[in-house]
């Protein structure tokens, strides 16, 4: 009769074992973890581009909150959070890290780590840059789409010009803190040269110092603004079209969502394009896929948007060969 019991009190706890929930670290390793690092602030969650790029993990079969969980880490457009943010995500063993936000966070989660997959978002060059070896055989940890965004700055000038012909006079607006700058400045020199423009460059690393470059626009006199490319501007859209329209400037911008959001032109790739392309690769890392052995994608599109309210706002007459040049006029 005891050893009955016994036999019976000892399947009641195996039972009753085989019912309780997995310590927190079993549950958490049994649903992939995507480490999500972006100089963006956690205000842009709800975003196109962070849609594009679930849009492109649901595609490779993987969806937040069932099948995979995302550590997201925000700089809030501080460049200098982002070392910090990087070593929390290398510090939770993700099984990929996805890089948002340009040259600036992909360098520096490459630079915290060398084993953990990355996934960048438009890197003007990211084998200048030193993340990859070459774009069709990258060779390390990390892969992506390459930007080809401030290398569109000249043709942006020509667009803009063109809009306005009696313009000579031409605010920039550039981050200092983006890795290159300074280069890219010296090219849009050569281009404003050879069109006879002269350049009122104004830097901004903060939406104060937006606010202070377009006071200065102003004060200079400027005919139009050209908006480089740069997240900072992208996190800031809707400062950056108010200030533009305040002001009454024309300006040019490297995305298609600022033309959308009432600016009056853009010319670049499709952002949105690049992060559901991260989504996409993100997916083939966590299926087994080394990035090694994934292309670096380029934009093989350049898009020209414009919006003729916007132009009709500031009284400027579209011209025929732009409107034959567009991809799209927003009416």
């Amino acid at each position: 009769m005891m050893n009955l019991t016994r036999i019976a009190l000892v399947s009641l706890i195996a039972l009753e074992m085989t019912a309780w929930p997995l310590p927190l670290h079993a549950q958490q390793s049994a649903v992939p973890v995507i480490g999500f690092l972006t100089t963006a602030s956690e205000a842009s969650r709800g975003g196109d581009q962070l849609t594009a790029f679930h849009v492109g993990l649901r595609e490779a079969g993987f969806v937040e909150g069932k099948n995979l969980r995302i550590e997201y880490r925000w700089a809030n457009d501080n460049y200098d959070r982002l070392r910090g943010l990087a070593a929390e995500l290398v510090g939770l063993r993700p099984a990929v890290i996805v890089t948002a936000g340009g040259p600036v966070s992909a360098l520096v989660a490459h630079e915290a780590t060398k084993d953990i997959p990355i996934v960048f978002t438009t890197v003007a060059d990211p084998v200048e840059a030193g993340l990859v070896a070459s774009l069709n055989k990258p060779g390390g940890n990390a892969t992506g789409t390459a930007g080809l965004t401030s290398e569109l700055d000249a043709k942006r000038l020509e667009f803009l010009h063109a809009m306005k012909p009696t313009a000579t006079l031409i605010g920039v607006l550039v981050n200092p803190n983006r890795p290159g700058v300074d280069g890219r400045l010296r090219e849009l020199q050569q281009a404003a040269d050879k069109m006879d423009l002269k350049l009122e460059i104004q830097q901004a690393g903060s939406d104060q110092e937006i606010n202070n470059a377009f006071q200065a626009f102003a004060s200079a006199r400027v005919d139009a603004v050209l908006v480089t490319a740069d997240s900072l501007f992208n996190n800031h859209r809707a400062q950056v079209l108010s200030l533009a329209a305040t002001y009454s400037l024309p300006a040019i911008y490297q995305w298609r969502e600022f033309t959308a959001a009432g600016g009056l032109m853009s010319y670049g790739p499709s952002i949105a394009a690049a992060y559901h392309h991260a989504g996409v690769d993100a997916g083939l890392i966590l299926k087994g896929t080394k990035p090694s052995d994934i292309p670096v994608v380029q934009p093989v599109r350049f898009e020209l948007v414009i919006n003729r309210k916007t132009a009709e706002t500031l009284s400027l007459h579209i011209p025929a060969s732009l409107v034959t040049a567009a991809d799209e006029v927003i009416e």
